[in-house]
């Protein structure tokens, strides 16, 4: 294959087939908790800026543990390179799955761990300057929401897997079901309080379970195609052995940075949702509303960061000149997308706001508004950033993101949050801001960094290039 062919090989098409299965996936994943956040209304704004603090640390959290096993897709992908060539046997189907089983291991003890913190933090929220209906609230959903991060975990391994196999479509239709059965746990649990005459708390109590539930619904109708596929079937592994234990620490290696950039991204999400608690329950309910549909269209990039990364895993070989090919196409569409969502918001953000909003004030409803306006610069620094990661972790560098994060979001963003918030006193406008400001910095510097990474690679022959 020429230079040329290469090129065409991994056109647009080809990032668009692997990363729009991955965003649909996503997209599936993150309607569960939006419908948990529409049903939430039902019990009133402290249910909603409670429940929604919650979700606020569940995702803070699983962000960290799917963090940790990330990785696993771009370990997977390299190993079967030569599956991918035709070369079936038995020591790179062994490769293979020795990197899923690594996977496995890696993820358990996070979400283990990951339960416990979860819990935690709702229960550091009983002790914080924070309304105690919401604190309250927040805790009851922490309790029932913390144990679903281990099949959840569980599947973003198996999800790696099939990534890594560019295979990603798999989990979009049991992603999609899964969606219905978490509506109806929801309504059953809401109705069941309502009938039985029980508090608010049972209410996101019962939210938070059905969530957990269908995580583990999820978990098992995925797990079933994947050993129904003629394909993946073949390399599905998940029990650990001892010989995994270098592949383990290879994962290791690499997710501990991606996750603590990872948590780093989501705690300054979490800190500005605890600036919003103190603000008031109206900034906070606002504020938790417009993160849910800020995390919906943040979904997508997360596709293309995911496909962009696992191509550059495929293509680094060959050469800087291709690999730049795929990160401008991967940026580029990314950019094309969040142009369109900007568009849409500035046009129509308070319907938007109102479908979730409905029985909210109107200081609620006005606040939500000018955040989504606002949130549209958030978004291209947020979705670019997340982009860039992924693209780097392609090239094997997960330190730089780490770095990159720590002076984003901790010397410039969380500063920002708290100093325009509630020094300045601009409450949840200055938040939004300090946000900006902080996803912002960390683009700059990732950009730059992947630059540098890309010119540092070599560029083989084209006789180097058709061979591999």
């Amino acid at each position: 294959m020429t230079v040329a062919q290469q090129r065409e090989a991994i056109g647009y098409g080809e990032v668009y087939s692997l990363a729009l299965p991955i965003a649909g996936v996503q997209l599936a994943g993150v309607a569960l908790t939006t419908t948990d956040v529409f049903m939430l209304q039902t019990l009133g704004v402290a249910a909603i800026a409670g429940g929604g603090l919650a979700m606020q640390f569940y995702n803070q959290i699983r962000t960290m543990c799917v963090g940790m096993v990330t990785a696993a897709g771009n370990l997977v992908a390299e190993a079967a390179v030569p599956w991918k060539r035709g070369e079936r046997d038995g020591q790179v189907a062994h490769e293979v799955r020795r990197a899923v089983r690594s996977g496995m291991a890696v993820g358990t003890a996070s979400a283990i761990l990951g339960a416990v913190l979860v819990i935690a933090l709702g229960a550091l929220v009983l002790v914080l300057p924070v309304d105690q209906h919401v604190a309250h609230l927040t805790f009851a959903m922490t309790l029932t929401l913390g144990p679903g991060l281990l099949p959840m975990v569980w599947l973003n391994v198996l999800r790696q897997f099939a990534v890594g196999m560019r295979r990603p479509g798999s989990l979009l239709v049991v992603t999609l079901i899964s969606i219905g059965v978490n509506a109806g746990a929801n309504a059953f649990f809401l109705w069941a309080v309502s009938a039985l005459g029980w508090s608010a708390a049972w209410g996101t109590a019962g939210i938070g379970a059905s969530t957990a539930f269908v995580q583990v619904f999820t978990l098992c109708a995925f797990a079933w195609t994947l050993r129904r596929d003629s394909e993946l079937g073949q390399l599905f592994a998940f029990i650990p052995r001892k010989g995994d234990m270098a592949a383990i620490r290879e994962l290791v290696r690499l997710g501990i940075p991606v996750s603590l950039t990872y948590g780093s991204e989501a705690a300054i999400t979490t800190i500005a949702g605890l600036v919003m608690g103190v603000v008031g329950p109206v900034a906070l309910a606002a504020h938790m509303v417009v993160n849910q549909l800020a995390y919906i269209v943040y979904q997508v990039c997360i596709g293309f960061s995911h496909g962009g990364s696992v191509l550059v895993s495929g293509v680094k070989g060959q050469g800087r000149d291709i690999v730049s090919l795929v990160t401008r196409r991967v940026l580029l569409s990314v950019w094309a997308y969040l142009s369109l969502i900007a568009v849409i918001w500035l046009t129509l953000g308070s319907f938007v706001v109102k479908l979730f909003l409905g029985g909210a004030s109107r200081d609620t409803l006005r606040i939500a508004t000018v955040l989504l306006c606002i949130a549209v610069l958030q978004q291209f620094a947020k979705g670019s950033q997340n982009v860039l990661v992924g693209l780097l972790r392609g090239l094997k560098d997960t330190t730089s993101g780490l770095k990159a994060t720590l002076w984003g979001y901790w010397a410039v963003g969380v500063p920002a949050v708290v100093l325009l918030g509630l020094v300045a006193r601009w409450d949840a406008y200055g938040v939004w801001i300090g946000l900006i400001l902080g996803f912002g910095t960390t683009a700059i510097l990732l950009a730059r960094t992947l630059t540098i990474r890309i010119s540092q690679l070599d560029q083989p022959s084209e006789a180097v290039v058709a061979a591999s």
